[in-house]
């Protein structure tokens, strides 16, 4: 189903006469246009997508659907840099919520003409807090859209929510919490694995001397990695995974 959310009840056509409107589709399917100010409470998180994730011959971007764990159920991106940042949120122990093109945000330049912007992510955090997320190359980010970027800072400064702008995360970050995603399905937490893993990790030590003391390798390491993406033991992966990275069930620096 397409949603172009041009016309709905509760606003008009076009671009609101001052400030910020938006317009979203509530989790009962129902089309939403409010002034901005209004919606600071809702559920953004549990919004559908706003459009849709378009696919076709000759795309320069590759759009697909990440499984979110967080979620328990598939979340939008246009590329890899979203596709990447929203693994990266998946993998955030203090996000609780996350949506994919959570409203279209309405306002009006200084000429009178109307703009529109519908940003990349909505998460909701555990403490109730709630950002705003828009990804873009540093090079590719032309005026036009740096304008478009600033009023929605601007509006969600009006909400107290966060607004990022963000880029091309750390490689090697990536490149560690892809490795850990792979094991983020619940099918991987295995009993008594789980509880053998917590308590040689009691003490910290080298992850293949904790997987070894364990129990045969090749059974525990994917417990192993899902419990490093549950949080349940921590090891930093700012530097690249490896036998002799520590893991501990402390927090880690750079988890």
């Amino acid at each position: 189903m397409v949603h172009s959310l041009g016309v709905l009840p509760g606003g008009t056509a076009g671009p609101p006469a001052e400030g910020f409107e938006v317009a979203y589709i509530d989790p009962g399917g129902s089309e939403l246009r409010r002034p901005f100010a209004d919606v600071w409470a809702v559920r953004f998180e549990q919004a559908a997508p706003v459009r849709t994730f378009q696919s076709y011959r000759g795309q320069r971007h590759l759009p697909g659907l990440w499984w979110s764990s967080t979620v328990g159920g598939h979340i939008g991106y246009e590329s890899w840099l979203e596709r990447d940042h929203v693994m990266l949120m998946d993998f955030d122990p203090s996000v609780v919520g996350i949506s994919s093109q959570p409203f279209w945000l309405f306002w009006q330049s200084e000429s009178g003409k109307g703009i529109s912007h519908a940003p990349d992510y909505f998460a909701r955090r555990d403490d109730g807090s709630a950002v705003v997320i828009d990804c873009r190359p540093a090079n590719r980010r032309k005026p036009r859209d740096l304008a478009k970027f600033e009023a929605t800072r601007a509006a969600c400064d009006q909400v107290g929510w966060e607004f990022r702008l963000v880029g091309a995360p750390d490689a090697i970050v990536v490149r560690n919490v892809r490795w850990l995603a792979g094991y983020r399905h619940p099918r991987h937490r295995m009993e008594p694995v789980v509880s053998e893993l917590l308590q040689v990790f009691t003490e910290p030590q080298p992850l293949m001397d904790g997987a070894s003391a364990a129990g045969e390798p090749i059974t525990v390491l994917p417990v192993l990695f899902h419990l490093l993406w549950s949080h349940e033991l921590a090891a930093s992966v700012t530097v690249p995974l490896h036998a002799a990275t520590v893991v501990s069930t402390e927090v880690a620096d750079g988890c």
